[in-house]
């Protein structure tokens, strides 16, 4: 509409000197195998034209034609972020093409699904690309670590993360995503015009603001997937555990009847089972609550610990008949804990020991009282640890190497020893390894949990 209206207020020499005009910005830029916009830039370039001289000029005395200046290469002056913004169809239409190669998750997926937020975050990135920056900005974005405004809506990058991860897409695929759009913007660019030297701060600066959605990207990534993951794990622990009430109640029924010794070998070996399996389930279940920031719950009462203390060792002694488990207890072992989570944190203690420990030889446990807080100490004989890897046995999903006895290291999740840490810190104690030809894991509490002190 705008050259139709403009060349009717022309004259008919005007309209043929913008012919001739605009065909040689044509020709020139087809030879140099460029693409050039055939709109002048504003529409007072027609009545330029108009005013100006009709009729060919002597190419020697460098004169130019007619409307000379009003024509322009498409890219060929244009900075990053108007090159961005005016060539956005092109740049989404070569990262819908490369979203429909990750597959499976792109399998299905409709264009305007493939391309989601692209067009926000190519907006964002032009936007970030024209406003100032200072030095220091500058390399803090280019290390993800942009200011962060609180109570900000999610910016494109993070909510294309989330629907990535909804949609089945892994943080490889994501992470493709923003090196083929970089390289799809840098190859575009330079196709439209010859890159010059102060056309290297906006490179620099794109590949910043590539790297800081990156950042986004992956942050919210993880941490929908790792939400989404712990709130399986916590249904399946909550739904585990009442199958599992009824088949071990149904093992104790059974090893009442007296039907017989193979019943009751059956009956014992359910309910040992199960026992371990609520064990694991409880672990479970923790290490979600942890995960989600709800933390452990502790319940803590005036307790003396060395009875607490002695009736879990007799229930693991009874759960290990053939493993030797001494318990020495001395000084006063009163105070005010969660005797329940002490006892899940001693069983997890010994059920180490025995796992990783040198088959047929006892593990000690010892209890010491002292003036402001209670030692518990677990040991027992083995290969050494190395010294790298103490600090980090207390990690979740670790798992030591342990002997090559099938039966031990089959069963667990790698969470025992995080659950004896968590529950150390919720009663305001610590727990620390050793290992010099014996393995001792030793917690300090407090006498008054964290939560109770006066």
């Amino acid at each position: 509409m705008v050259l139709r209206d403009s060349l009717g207020k022309l004259s008919p020499q005007a309209n043929s000197a913008f012919v001739v005009a605009s065909t040689e910005a044509l020709v020139a830029a087809a030879h140099k195998g460029r693409p050039v916009s055939l709109l002048p830039r504003q529409p007072s370039c027609y009545f330029a034209i108009a005013r100006r001289q009709f009729g060919r000029n002597d190419r020697r005395s460098g004169a130019k034609r007619p409307g000379a200046g009003c024509f322009r290469l498409k890219g060929g002056n244009m900075r990053l972020a108007e090159f961005i913004l005016n060539r956005m169809e092109s740049i989404l239409v070569e990262w819908e093409a490369f979203a429909g190669t990750l597959l499976p998750a792109a399998g299905g997926m409709t264009p305007l699904a493939l391309r989601d937020h692209a067009h926000s975050i190519l907006e964002a990135v032009a936007k970030d690309l024209s406003a100032p920056q200072t030095r220091e900005a500058q390399s803090q974005k280019s290390k993800g670590r942009a200011p962060i405004v609180q109570g900000a809506p999610d910016t494109a990058a993070q909510t294309h993360a989330v629907l990535r991860a909804a949609s089945g897409f892994d943080i490889n695929q994501l992470v493709a995503e923003y090196r083929a759009l970089r390289a799809s913007v840098l190859r575009l660019w330079s196709d439209a015009r010859p890159l010059e030297a102060t056309d290297m701060e906006d490179v620099i600066r794109f590949n910043e603001a590539i790297d800081q959605a990156v950042a986004e990207s992956v942050g919210h990534f993880h941490a929908h997937v790792e939400r989404g993951r712990n709130l399986l794990l916590g249904m399946l622990g909550h739904d585990m555990r009442s199958p599992l009430n009824t088949i071990v109640m149904t093992a104790a029924s059974l090893a009442t009847l007296n039907a017989g010794e193979q019943v009751s070998l059956a009956a014992a070996r359910l309910i040992r089972s199960g026992t371990s399996m609520r064990a694991l389930l409880d672990d479970l279940v923790d290490f979600n609550r942890t995960n989600l920031g709800l933390g452990l719950r502790v319940a803590a009462s005036d307790i003396d610990l060395a009875s607490v203390v002695a009736d879990e060792v007799e229930q693991l002694r009874g759960a290990h008949p053939s493993q030797q488990i001494e318990l020495v207890a001395t000084g006063d072992t009163r105070g005010r804990w969660d005797g329940s989570r002490l006892q899940q944190l001693l069983r997890n203690l010994v059920s180490n020991a025995i796992k990783y420990g040198t088959p047929n030889t006892p593990v000690r446990v010892a209890l010491r009282g002292e003036e402001a807080d209670v030692r518990l100490e677990v040991t027992n004989s083995g290969p050494p640890i190395d010294p790298s890897a103490l600090n980090g046995i207390f990690d979740p999903l670790t798992r030591g190497s342990g002997p090559t006895d099938s039966h031990y290291g089959r069963d667990g999740l790698g969470l025992g020893l995080f659950i004896v840490r968590e529950i150390a810190k919720a009663h305001g104690g610590a727990v620390e390894a050793r290992s010099d030809g014996e393995t001792t894991l030793a917690l300090r509490l407090p006498r008054h949990s964290r939560t109770e002190a006066p």
